[in-house]
């Protein structure tokens, strides 16, 4: 088995030391923090802003032993800084966090690529990666696209970060990511949807950010995508279930993602 992350919007109603607890009880290995919002004005824990919650969050960690896989979410817009970001590399690099996600929001792909670059290069002292997370509806829909872009920038810790439900949204090829240049993986996101998939780009952002389904209940091919998948890097699991969570408490809902997971990938040696 490999090391498992719980996803921060997994149960993002909580704050990074909740979440860290969580985790924990779980058996959880890492979390994912949301220290950014994903659309301007959402739900996000601003550590670096907060000198008290982010000393509190590294205590949670020192206790539990739990470590920090990601940070959530460097959106990359035409109007981006970079110099915007140091305050929030700082506090991944005090939190011992690897990897950012990365998303396009930006449909100059010449100026994204190169905004992308940069962002490397400002993470890069501060031991992350920064990992470009292909969504259908971004400026980098497919996993294809994703790939030439972070062959284009050829940063040492750019990297491509593969979530399950985006992956079989954007109908990518798991015989692409065999194309991956070895070290470009560094995490994947695993969850599961509805075999259907959604008709408008207004569905497909709801179901992602807020209906997905745990691992192994729905009708997305885990198991083609786990035997395609490095068998030795972290698996984040981000299962947002908001209509569920309305009646399920976030512990259960975080134990369920994890042995839904585990089945999946063990259903893989078979």
């Amino acid at each position: 088995m490999p090391s498992f992350s719980l996803a921060h919007l997994t149960a993002l109603d909580l704050a990074p030391p909740e979440l860290i607890d969580i985790a924990a009880a779980c058996g959880y290995q890492h979390v994912g923090l949301r220290l950014m919002p994903a659309v301007v004005g959402g739900p996000a824990y601003p550590l670096m802003d907060d000198p008290a919650k982010l000393k509190e969050t590294i205590a949670r960690l020192d206790a539990t032993g739990v470590t920090v896989a990601d940070l959530e979410i460097a959106a990359l817009r035409a109007e981006t800084e970079i110099a915007s970001f140091t305050a929030f590399f700082e506090a991944g690099a005090r939190l011992g966090a690897r990897h950012i996600l990365v998303a396009a929001y930006d449909p100059h792909l010449v100026r994204f690529a190169d905004r992308y670059a940069r962002f490397c290069e400002a993470a890069r002292p501060y031991g992350l990666t920064a990992d470009l997370e292909f969504m259908p509806w971004t400026s980098v829909p497919n996993l294809k696209q994703a790939m030439r872009i972070v062959d284009e920038v050829d940063q040492p810790n750019a990297g491509l970060l593969v979530d399950a439900l985006h992956f079989d949204r954007s109908q990518s090829l798991t015989s692409d990511i065999a194309k991956i240049p070895k070290g470009r993986l560094h995490y994947w996101q695993i969850c599961d949807g509805p075999a259907e998939r959604p008709t408008t780009t207004e569905a497909l952002m709801h179901a992602a950010r807020c209906e997905r389904l745990f691992p192994g209940e729905g009708g997305i091919d885990l198991v083609s995508l786990v035997r395609a998948m490095p068998a030795d890097i972290t698996v984040s699991i981000e299962v947002p279930t908001v209509e569920l969570a309305k009646s399920v408490d976030a512990t259960t809902r975080a134990r369920r993602a994890l042995e839904g997971a585990r089945r999946v990938i063990a259903a893989t040696a078979r």
